[in-house]
This record gives structure tokens, C-alpha cells and sequence, in this order.
């Protein structure tokens, strides 16, 4: 009986060391799959916050109208365009959809349940003696939503590649197109350059041409001027002419005249008397200013000058009858500063305009200061 009793526990010693030996051997194994399970576990929490479960918006579209009007010199207010994006599916580019959130406590417990567990008994629920896993309540459940979603997001993306290769094509095209614009652009900017030269140098010859047109403008008035004189100076003489005749038929009548002045001056003589001015040219006249510069001729040397009526009674009398005598005037411009001052040169009178108080004078050379010009004053010294 005690040798049995000594089997026995033997016996059981070695079961327990064995037993011992395979919980230890099952404890590492239980600890790798747990470890295993709860990596898989974080790992799928994480991959599930990449996959998207917000479907996009299907009726998301975009439109990029490209101007295809040609090319010309004329304003165009409203341009034939293309839609170059026709046909492309713009929902494939919307963002920020929302992903799965599994790291919550309830989503990780039920990627820990393999079966349908019954909630009256506490455990696997059975169909036809085997666990069910086909249920909400299991992970196959979630492991499902997320393959499906995984599946319709690699759709999405095959279908942005497709997208991509139309984009590309399209950008090919629109690059194409950019590039043969860009030699036509250049040559436009170059001829514009050489019109914009050509144009500073036309402006530059017409700048020229305006000054010489002004300055022939200024000669052709000085000219007209000077012919207008003369014109007005050949009908005086004209008219001088014409007027001989009647002066040919008053001859006696001035003759009469001229000897009852002669008588007169008989008389004053024997009287005692100055002899008279009158028939006799003046030598000169009290100082002041007497008229101005009409027109000057200065390579001719002459000049056609206006005196006041004041002035021409002093040089031909009150009725006059007096001889133009050959007196010298001096000629000043107000604010002239030359090395005599306003002083500008001096005249001589050379012949008086019939009916006019203009008198043709003779420009002096040895006192010339600056070129005579109208309006300059001539006066008395």
C-alpha cells in the first residue's frame, strides 16, 4: 500500500511538473498573441483613420473657360471660349472627407469579439453547432465597412489617375499652344520696338520740319509784309498818277496861290519881317518819342515806320505842304539792355507814303546795336 501511495504521488509529481511546464509554454504563447492581437489592434485603429467613409459629392463640378477667339487688331468684347475642363470629374478632387474613428473603447472591444456573443447565456452564439461571426456585433462586421471602403477609395484613386492622364494631356496641348505663341509674342514685342524707334525718329524730323515751317512761315510774313508795303507803295504811286491829271488842271490855281505868298512874303519883307517856313523843309523837331517800327528789312537796310499824326505836323506842317526833310531818328526797344542800354540803331527818313503817316527810312548801319524789329520806338534827340 505504501509503495503504491509513493507511485502514486511520484505519479502525480511528474503530471504536476508537466503541467507546470506546459502553462509556462502556454502562458509565452497566450502573451505573444496578446501582444500580437493588441498590435494588430492599434495598427488597424490607425489604418482605419486613413480610409475615408464620407462618400463624395458626385455633383461637384469645375469649369475653365479657354479663350479660342483668333487673333486680330480689333478689340473683342465677348470671346469665343471652351470649357476645357468638359467631362472631368471634379468631385475626385474634394478634401478634408471624413474617416473612420475606431480608437474608442466600444469600437476596440468589438474588434476583440470574433463571435455573436448571446446576452442571456454570456456566450458564442451557435448556428448549426458553430459560432456565429457574421453579426454587427463582431469584428468581422467592422473589418468588412473598412475592406469595402478601402476598395471604393482605391476606385477614387485609379479614377483621379485617369483624371490625371486627361489633365496631362489637356496641359500638354496648352503648352503647345503657349509655346508657338511665344516666338509670335516676340516678334510682335520686336516689331513694336523698331515702330517705336522709327516713330521717335519721325518725331524727331517733324520737330525739325515744324521749326523750319515756322521759321519760312515767319520769313513768307516778313515777305508779305514788305509787299504789302511796296503794293501799298506802288497804288499810292498809282494813285499819284492818276491824281496828276487833276493836279495838272489845279496848276493855276496854285500858281495864283503861290504868288499872293509870294506878295505876302514882299510884304513882310519890306516890313522888316523873319522870312517864312513855309515850302522850306524843317531840321528839326522837338525831342520825344514819334512813332514806331511797322516792318524791318534788315539785310535790305531799310524799315517802314508809322508816326504819330503829332509828329508828321511837326515834320510837314499843319497842312502838309512841307518837304519830307532828310532828318535821323535814334531807335530803342524797351527792355532791351545792349551795351547803350534800350538804344537799338538810328534811321534816316528816305520817302513818305501818299495819305499815310508812314515814311520808308533808311536803316544806319555804324549805329546799329541789334536788329530792328516792329514796335521798336523811334524818337527825337
Amino acid at each position: 500500500m505504501n509503495k503504491a501511495l509513493h507511485v502514486f504521488v511520484y505519479l502525480f509529481l511528474i503530471l504536476a511538473g508537466v503541467a507546470l511546464y506546459l502553462e509556462i509554454q502556454l502562458n509565452e504563447n497566450r502573451m505573444v498573441l496578446s501582444a500580437r492581437n493588441r498590435q494588430q489592434e492599434d495598427y488597424l485603429v490607425k489604418l482605419a483613420a486613413t480610409i475615408e467613409s464620407e462618400k463624395p459629392d458626385t455633383s461637384a463640378t469645375a469649369e475653365l473657360k479657354k479663350d479660342i477667339s483668333s487673333i486680330e487688331a480689333k478689340p473683342v468684347h465677348i470671346p469665343a471660349t471652351e470649357d476645357v475642363l468638359d467631362g472631368y470629374r471634379a468631385y475626385l478632387e474634394q478634401t478634408e472627407l471624413k474617416t473612420y474613428n475606431w480608437n474608442t473603447e466600444a469600437i476596440r472591444s468589438q474588434l476583440r469579439r470574433i463571435y455573436e456573443i448571446d446576452p442571456e447565456t454570456g456566450k458564442p452564439r451557435l448556428d448549426g453547432g458553430m459560432p456565429v461571426t457574421e453579426s454587427p456585433q463582431t469584428s468581422k462586421f467592422l473589418l468588412d465597412q473598412l475592406y469595402a471602403a478601402c476598395q471604393d477609395q482605391q476606385k477614387r484613386l485609379n479614377d483621379t489617375r485617369e483624371e490625371l492622364k486627361k489633365l496631362h494631356g489637356k496641359l500638354d496641348s496648352a503648352v503647345e499652344e503657349i509655346n508657338k505663341l511665344k516666338p509670335e509674342g516676340r516678334q510682335r514685342e520686336m516689331t513694336i520696338a523698331q515702330r517705336d524707334e522709327t516713330i521717335k525718329k519721325l518725331e524727331g524730323e517733324k520737330e525739325e520740319l515744324v521749326n523750319e515751317t515756322a521759321r519760312l512761315t515767319h520769313e513768307v510774313q516778313t515777305r508779305e509784309n514788305e509787299i504789302s508795303s511796296l503794293t501799298e507803295q506802288n497804288n499810292n504811286l498809282v494813285g499819284e498818277l492818276d491824281a496828276t491829271k487833276g493836279e495838272l488842271e489845279d496848276a493855276n490855281k496854285e500858281i495864283e496861290r503861290n504868288k499872293k505868298l509870294l506878295q505876302e512874303l514882299q510884304k513882310q519883307i519890306a516890313l522888316g519881317g523873319g522870312r517864312t517856313t513855309v515850302g522850306l523843309a524843317v531840321s528839326s523837331i522837338p525831342t520825344g518819342d514819334k512813332g514806331k517800327v511797322i516792318s524791318a528789312d534788315n539785310e535790305s537796310m531799310f524799315a517802314i515806320v508809322e508816326f504819330t499824326p503829332e509828329a508828321m505836323v511837326q515834320l510837314k506842317g499843319e497842312d502838309g505842304s512841307r518837304p519830307l526833310p532828310l532828318m535821323e531818328f535814334g531807335v530803342k526797344r524797351p527792355g532791351f539792355n545792349g551795351e547803350a542800354g534800350e538804344f537799338v540803331g538810328r534811321i534816316r527818313l528816305r520817302q513818305e507814303v501818299t495819305g499815310k503817316n508812314y515814311i520808308v527810312c533808311d536803316i544806319l548801319t555804324n549805329w546799329e546795336q541789334d536788329k530792328l524789329q516792329p514796335n521798336d520806338i523811334i524818337f527825337a534827340d
